[in-house]
């Protein structure tokens, strides 16, 4: 179920890159109402006893629809569903044949996923994050935003944006687990059939409830 100083010249480049990382997220947010994406998720576990931290590799499809349907498809290494309607957060495990459900804004509030699926403007993320500009690379624009509530499992999150589209995630949680999600053939603004946000859990699966 567990599935981001130079001296002088950084300085001076420094309000280019954070004016184009701000603007590019404003414009995801603006004009991106939907998409559809091939993903590739590199979780690594923090180091224990001195031994480096584990790696796990996924992969799949996400598509998503403003305000708050998205739907992850991971197939690699093992299939399982993640759908949120907007109301009900589902997830199912295809090989435990166990489907979870919860209160959707409960889960979400102040995660990566309510950046992606949720929020219209930055003034609506600025509710729950500390919004800021770094420095462009790997070819992106990069948005840091830090959760205003310190007792969620949230460190940070780094957004990664390839003009409008975005092309990266990098989450890391308070307990130092690192996650970075790539994003492939992005297409942007697509029609997405309203069932592709619709689960209904298998007859004969182990079907749990959780409440807030």
């Amino acid at each position: 179920m567990k599935r981001a100083v130079f001296a002088l010249s950084l300085a001076c480049a420094a309000p280019l890159a954070m004016a184009d990382g701000l603007t590019a997220l404003d414009h995801f947010l603006k004009n991106v109402h939907s998409g559809q994406a091939q993903f590739t998720q590199t979780v690594t576990a923090p180091e224990r006893d001195g031994e480096p931290g584990r790696v796990s590799v996924s992969s799949g499809t996400f598509v998503f629809e403003r305000p708050g349907k998205f739907r992850f498809d991971y197939q690699q290494p093992f299939p399982q569903l993640i759908v949120g309607d907007g109301q009900t957060l589902w997830v199912y495990d295809e090989d435990l044949n166990q489907a979870t459900s919860r209160d959707q804004d409960q889960a979400l509030n102040s995660t990566p996923a309510a950046i992606l699926t949720s929020a219209t403007s930055r003034s609506a993320l600025e509710q729950s994050f500390t919004l800021r500009s770094v420095p462009a690379a790997q070819g992106l624009e990069w948005v840091v935003a830090t959760p205003k509530d310190d007792d969620g499992a949230l460190r940070s999150v780094r957004m990664g944006f390839d003009g409008d589209v975005l092309a990266a995630l990098e989450i890391e949680d308070n307990f130092a687990q690192h996650s970075a999600l790539r994003f492939e053939n992005f297409q942007a603004n697509v029609s997405v059939a309203p069932e592709r946000f619709v689960f209904t859990p298998p007859a004969d699966a182990d079907v749990i409830h959780e409440t807030p």
